[in-house]
């Protein structure tokens, strides 16, 4: 997959500049950013890169007094994971919300690498084993752990739709809570493959089926789902979610992140076109989680 990489300088430096630079950047499709001591570092996919809109989002950046510039070029082809490939990551603990009935309680979920376990599993720990090689995928993002949390407070469904699947971390929790099937799908030929062989490490695999395409391929998958999981840019979103929706069963649940919470009411607005209701909002870091029902 062939990147652009941007360098925007922010003047005067400011950290809360760069914050909604990187938050109205999304919205040209840059999916990762890098703090610099200038401003920031932005990555592109060149298929996604929609350099009209970043035009138009710095001539209306709403600071006044702060200028923004930026030159643009391929991103050098290589590796952008090694680090996590040598290094790994540390294990990643995630409880849900507590449940109202008595005497109940959700189980804990931890990530790890295989090579950096806990010191102490808990009793009723569920153990994911992701490699370490996308580090979006690993369970340290915000919007990752945010669905994982939702995950673990919600029905096992029957069939689960994961759109984006990275490297299936949200298909392979699923279906360790219980889910009866998963279908995931990406754009990206190396997430579709690791996605397998994560599913393979988590013996889930006979349970899992990973696709290579973009949201386009639903029309060759049969069927509805009682779920449908998406950790996708704010855009992508919007254009996919009627696609989304038509593969949804009824009374099914659509979980979203992947946006910064000051583009929620527009996913808001467009599921309500949709025939979807609001069930729950949650935040963390500026990053949204957004689940609906049908």
């Amino acid at each position: 997959m062939k990147y652009f990489e941007a360098i925007f300088t922010v003047s005067p430096y400011s950290s809360d500049a760069c914050d909604v630079l990187a938050a109205m950047a999304g919205e040209a499709g840059f999916e990762t950013f890098e703090e610099t001591e200038n401003g920031l570092k932005g990555y592109v996919q060149q298929s996604l890169f929609d350099e009209e809109t970043l035009r138009t989002t710095i001539a209306d950046f709403p600071f006044e007094g702060v200028s923004i510039t930026y030159d643009i070029h391929e991103a050098e082809d290589r590796d952008w994971n090694e680090q996590w490939e040598q290094e790994g990551f540390e294990p990643i603990v995630i409880s849900g919300e507590k449940p109202e009935v008595s005497g109940e309680r959700y189980p804990t979920i931890v990530i790890h690498d295989g090579r950096h376990l806990p010191e102490s599993m808990p009793d009723d720990a569920i153990a994911i084993e992701i490699d370490a090689k996308l580090a979006f995928g690993t369970g340290t993002h915000e919007t990752t752990r945010m669905i994982c949390g939702t995950l673990l407070s919600i029905p096992s469904p029957l069939r689960v739709l994961d759109c984006g699947t990275g490297t299936g971390i949200l298909s392979i929790t699923a279906l360790k809570l219980g889910a009866a099937q998963a279908v995931g799908y990406d754009i990206d030929e190396w997430s579709v493959d690791n996605a397998r062989h994560n599913a393979v490490i988590n013996f889930v695999d006979d349970r899992f089926k990973s696709l290579l395409g973009d949201a386009t391929i639903l029309n060759k998958v049969e069927g509805t789902f009682d779920l449908v999981l998406a950790n996708i840019n704010r855009n992508i979103l919007l254009a996919d979610m009627p696609m989304f929706r038509e593969k949804m069963a009824s009374g099914a649940k659509l979980i979203l992140s992947g946006f910064y919470t000051e583009d929620a009411p527009m996913l808001v607005d467009k599921a309500k076109t949709l025939g979807l209701t609001l069930q729950q909002q949650k935040e963390d870091q500026n990053w949204c989680c957004l689940v609906f029902n049908s």
